[in-house]
């Protein structure tokens, strides 16, 4: 039976969701091993991947994006709900609420160590270009977890725009500056690579975030709390509807396509 997924970020830094029994699985992949925790007393098979592992101990710099993705498709993940807390870059945006991705920016197709943000690093009969006929964030998938998300009473703010600019140093003003031209609405340093690759290995994918601070230059936040309180706050609404979906969430069809050459022969 096919599964669902989610990946945790830093506002799950020290501690695992409330409401969830998890057991740790060590699954074993061609590019190295990944402990993904199982949720226990599903009627299909749920797990969590805490991206930066617990407690935290990864830089953005230091995942290994590529043994993440093999082993949710080893599970055969066929729902993948992406976290993250962001940097919101339009003023109209709140704060502190669910936002649903509805697209990527990510000019530069690569990963932290500069090799192209693929699964398809050597010839072989299975590579072929990844075709975007819907979105790397599947309708289908993304509308599941508004669904989800109200029934929680955490109804979602907005869908957004999201910018993957690599880490592990914040962005500069100028860099701030130059992103929301260009569409951009929230950014952070992870969410883009592993939307990449599981689209590549055929994992429908939804984005849910939760702005945690402004990174709008020449203006000041509307508060001044320490990251760890705003960490905390982000985690609060996303920890329900994250908690529902691997609870009551579904797959749903891969709806884009992996073209490779030779398939229409």
């Amino acid at each position: 039976m096919s599964a669902v997924a989610a990946i945790l970020g830093s506002a799950f830094s020290d501690s695992l969701p409330d409401d969830l029994d998890l057991k740790p699985e060590q699954i074993e992949t061609e590019w190295g091993s990944q402990t993904l925790y199982r949720v226990r007393d599903t009627e299909r098979p749920a797990y969590v991947l805490f991206r930066h592992e617990v407690p935290h101990r990864l830089l953005p710099n230091q995942i290994n994006y590529r043994a993440q993705a093999a082993a949710l498709h080893a599970v055969d993940c066929k729902a993948l709900l992406v976290t993250s807390s962001v940097g919101v870059l339009d003023a109209d945006v709140p704060l502190y609420r669910p936002l649903l991705v509805e697209d990527l920016l990510m000019p530069e197709n690569r990963l932290p160590d500069g090799s192209a943000c693929t699964m398809f690093t050597e010839p072989s009969d299975d590579h072929g270009h990844l075709v975007i006929n819907d979105s790397l964030f599947a309708t289908d998938l993304t509308e599941q977890v508004r669904d989800w998300a109200a029934q929680v009473r955490a109804s979602v703010a907005d869908d957004v725009v999201f910018a993957y600019v690599q880490g592990p140093r914040s962005k500069t003003a100028a860099e701030n500056r130059m992103l929301p031209p260009l569409g951009a609405q929230v950014n952070s340093m992870t969410l883009g690579p592993e939307v990449v690759l599981a689209n590549e290995l055929e994992i429908p994918c939804a984005g849910l975030v939760v702005g945690h601070k402004y990174s709008i230059p020449d203006r000041a936040p509307p508060e001044q709390d320490a990251l760890s309180t705003t960490l905390d706050r982000s985690r609060e609404e996303q920890e329900r509807i994250v908690t529902a979906f691997l609870q009551e969430g579904e797959p749903v069809e891969f709806p884009n396509t992996i073209y490779r050459f030779g398939d229409d022969e």
